[in-house]
Order: C-alpha cells, then sequence, then structure tokens
C-alpha cells in the first residue's frame, strides 16, 4: 500500500484509527474458550465489528508466537480474514545483524504478507536496511515509545544536546523515505510533536498509548498531524478488551466509534474531508 493509498482510505473512512489486536488468550470471554480457535474467532468478530471505523489492524506477534504452531495458524487466519483495504502492521519490533533481518523480513512480507513490520533502531542501518528492500513494505521504526521505560535511554542526550530518539528520527531519514518508512510515537509524549514533525514532516506515524495508556488523541491530532494526515492512532485493549463478556464485539464496535467521531470531525477541519 502506497502513502497516497493509505490516505485515501483514512479519506474515504474519516478515520485513522488502528486496532491492535492484542489477542490474549487470558482475557479472551470464557464462552470462546471452547472453540477448536478461540483466537481467531475472537479476532474475527472484532474484525466484523470494526472494519468500517478504522484503516488499519496490528497484531502484535507476543501473543501468538507464545502459543507455539496454533498460534501462528491463528495469526495467518487473521491476516487472511482482514478486509485486503485494510493496512496490516506486524508489531513484532524485530532487528538483528543483517543476514538475520532478512530472514525476519521474508518472514512477515513474503510468509505472512504483512504490509509493515516493527523494527528496533538500535543495532543501526544494516539491522534495518534489509526490511527497506522489498517494494511495497514499510518499516515501523520505534523512536519515542508510550511505555514508562521510554525515559531509560530513549532521552538521553549526546554532548551536542541530542535526545536519543531524535537522532534515531534524524539518522533513519536518511535510509529510507516517507514512502517505506514510518516511525513509532506515543501518545504519552504529545508536547514532543511539534518538535518531532519539524524532523519527519512527511512521514507517518504510528501513535499507541491512546486509551489504557491514557494517551490525549486532540493533543495528538493536533500536534502530530500533516498534509497527509500522517498519523495512525493505534488502540487495543481500549478496543478489544472493552468487554470481557458475551457483547465483547459490540463493545468493541462502541469504543472504535468513539474514536472515529474524534477523528471524523478532525479530518473535517483539517483536511475538509466530509462527515456526512
Amino acid at each position: 500500500m502506497t502513502r497516497q493509498d493509505l490516505f485515501e482510505q483514512i479519506r474515504q473512512k474519516k478515520t485513522y484509527l488502528c486496532v491492535g489486536l492484542d489477542a490474549d488468550l487470558n482475557r479472551i470471554p470464557k464462552h470462546l474458550l471452547h472453540l477448536d480457535d478461540p483466537i481467531f474467532e475472537f479476532n474475527k468478530q472484532i474484525i466484523d465489528a470494526t472494519k468500517d471505523l478504522c484503516v488499519a489492524y496490528k497484531p502484535n506477534i507476543a501473543f501468538y508466537e507464545s502459543l507455539g504452531s496454533k498460534g501462528w495458524r491463528s495469526l495467518e487466519k487473521t491476516l487472511d480474514y482482514i478486509p485486503k483495504e485494510h493496512f496490516t502492521i506486524a508489531d513484532a519490533k524485530r532487528g538483528d545483524i543483517g543476514n538475520t533481518s532478512r530472514l525476519y523480513a521474508k518472514a512477515f512480507f513474503e510468509t505472512l504478507n504483512f504490509d509493515s513490520v516493527t523494527v528496533a533502531p538500535y543495532m543501526g542501518i544494516d539491522s534495518v536496511s534489509p526490511f527497506l528492500e522489498f517494494d511495497d513494505k514499510w518499516v515501523i521504526l520505534l523512536a519515542l515509545t508510550s511505555n514508562k521505560g521510554s525515559q531509560d535511554f530513549q532521552f538521553t542526550k549526546n554532548t551536542d544536546g541530542i535526545k536519543l530518539y531524535e537522532q534515531v528520527l534524524n539518522t533513519a531519514t536518511k535510509w529510507g523515505t516517507a514512502d517505506n518508512l514510518m516511525f513509532v510515537v506515543g501518545a504519552t509524549h504529545p508536547e514532543k510533536f511539534v518538535d518531532i514533525r519539524s524532523i519527519i514532516p512527511e512521514h507517518f506515524m504510528l501513535v499507541p498509548g491512546i486509551g489504557a495508556q491514557g494517551g490525549d488523541l486532540q493533543a495528538v491530532s493536533k500536534y502530530g498531524s500533516n498534509d497527509h494526515c500522517g498519523l495512525l492512532v493505534n488502540s487495543s485493549r481500549g478496543i478489544i478488551f472493552a468487554s470481557e463478556g458475551e457483547d465483547f464485539a459490540e463493545k468493541a464496535r462502541a469504543a472504535a466509534s468513539a474514536l472515529q467521531s474524534q477523528m471524523s470531525l478532525v479530518l473535517k477541519n483539517q483536511f475538509d474531508v466530509t462527515t456526512t
């Protein structure tokens, strides 16, 4: 999917919502557990309930690979079920020496056919560039994450006073382009979005931390948008576990709809996207 294709989906659906499919077997409604593949059935109902309200789905790979081969089958079935117009993100946070990264890229881009994969930048260009060699695929590079531990390293300054996450942004823009490289920027750091946009004016950002982690959608939208919206705002637990009862899909839709309504107003005001 190209950057323009993604923006067109955002315009048509009036949303830049990404739904995180963090299908935790310990939290899936109990009435599904007797099924042969409760993970897939849970994801299927979430997708059915939200597909018109979002433009992307992001399975967190840990919830699948922790279950072994059965989990991988659930992931494959989920990917096959996601409508083709949706952008798919393998939230895998991979990154290793070049030949290993090349195989990770092959796994997610060829074997599983995701549109994108999250990648850690710590090992530098030779760990990231193999992912950028695939046509029509995206690297989503960790820059400033939403978790509490982001304070441990990401705000460390070098001798020039440049923070580590800023160095990641500045350096990585030389590795890829706005057409194949996005960045993870957490919603829990809204005050940083203006400065970040000055470094990456054209790139899309994947923004976790809305909902359960307390991120502010309005602040993210105000300070993080660019001329092509430039945002994929993710919500995982706040949507998929809005209820852990038999009404989970209905409650997930309500939670997604509330976010989509806010996003629709932002798009109308910023991009003249009609809300009717």
